[in-house]
């Protein structure tokens, strides 16, 4: 084994974050447009090492990318439907197929395999009844499925996008 290979050991454990990094975490998920001097001012620090920390969280893959947040009803999406799907064919094919298939979905915001009575669960937004009896015509012909319950959501009471950053623990 030569010297470089001991000198450079594979870390694949996750980066402890300090007590700034989370803080920049809090103030980016709920205002990402914030400039660096602004997320700055609220943590803490000064603009470039402000920077110099968004972009070693980035780096790391902590802080996977800065979007805007649309108002689905605003736009025409009116409907939420969170589909239960059981399967028949647990094999490795059959998830593949399955998952390309939903994954090309536009309609599908969120797609989880389960643990429990049912095995995948799809959160879908759709326009009206017609456009989710389009897309369930479409998941229904993508591959054999043995059970597909769809409910529909009648009011969102919460939704976040922001994670629950933990607290720094105690040494």
């Amino acid at each position: 084994m030569s010297d470089l290979a001991l000198a450079t050991p594979l870390d694949t454990s996750p980066r402890r974050l300090d007590a700034i990094d989370r803080k920049i975490l809090t103030v980016l998920q709920e205002d990402a447009s914030l400039s660096v001097a602004e997320i700055g001012d609220r943590v803490g620090l000064s603009s470039t090492p402000c920077w110099k920390r968004i972009q070693r969280l980035e780096a790391d893959g902590i802080i996977l990318r800065r979007v805007a947040l649309v108002d689905q009803n605003k736009i025409g999406l009116g409907i939420t439907v969170f589909v239960s799907v059981e399967s028949g064919d647990h094999s490795d094919g059959w998830l593949k197929k399955f998952a390309e298939a939903v994954s090309a979905m536009p309609e599908v915001m969120e797609f989880y395999r389960m643990a429990g009575d049912v095995d995948y669960m799809l959160r879908v937004v759709v326009a009206d009844m017609q456009s989710y009896d389009v897309f369930y015509k479409k998941l229904i012909s993508a591959v054999a499925l043995k059970n597909v319950t769809s409910r529909f959501a009648m009011e969102k009471i919460k939704s976040v996008t922001a994670l629950p950053v933990p607290a720094v623990a105690a040494a």
